[in-house]
């Protein structure tokens, strides 16, 4: 039933954006190897859907959603070809520590200059890219230092950050359903 307008994308991107990053995380944390799982999910449910989402919100007119959907969107796909193009001998090698921390640390401030675009969204919008921007420092610094111990809380806080993103995405989806604070996020007045 539709009533003319769009629906709200935002969902789609969180969840995709969430799951996969708790599911990478995991391993981070050391729970298992990295594997075909965390890569599909990379390419699909954090790339593409995303990517999805954000042109869904070009089309609802979001700048701020279409920049931060399509771009975390082609993290995970870059990511990916990252960890894979090597393996399969595409290129001569994988990247350097040096590069991997350069690559976390610039997306760690891109996402550190996104968090200020949240002062006017509720307040779980801004615990997501805030500790979206923390994780990716902690995975920069880890490849930086070639520090185990620092991957593996950067793998516990990057749990807590996908869960975040998880839970405003089903929060969106119930409030709008129920027409009603369901799960609070965090209003701002």
């Amino acid at each position: 039933m539709s009533n003319g307008s769009l629906s709200n994308p935002a969902p789609l991107g969180l969840t995709g954006f969430g799951m996969t990053t708790v599911l990478l995380n995991l391993h981070n944390a050391g729970l298992y190897q990295l594997d075909t799982m965390i890569l599909a999910m990379g390419i699909f449910y954090g790339g593409l859907a995303q990517i999805i989402a954000g042109i869904m919100e070009f089309r609802k007119g979001n700048t701020f959603g279409t920049l931060a959907f399509c771009s975390y969107g082609l993290f995970w796909e870059t990511l990916v070809f990252l960890l894979v193009l090597p393996e399969m001998g595409w290129w001569k090698t994988a990247p350097s520590s040096g590069a991997m921390t350069a690559y976390l640390f610039c997306w760690g401030l891109f996402t550190f200059g996104m968090f200020f675009g949240t002062f006017k969204a509720n307040r779980l919008l801004q615990f997501v890219f805030l500790s979206l921007t923390v994780l990716f420092w902690l995975l920069a610094l880890g490849d930086a230092l070639g520090s185990t111990a620092i991957k593996h809380i950067a793998g516990w806080e990057g749990i807590i950050c996908g869960a975040s993103a998880w839970y405003l995405a089903l929060a969106e989806v119930l409030n709008e359903t129920y027409e009603k604070t369901v799960l609070p996020i965090g209003e701002v007045k």
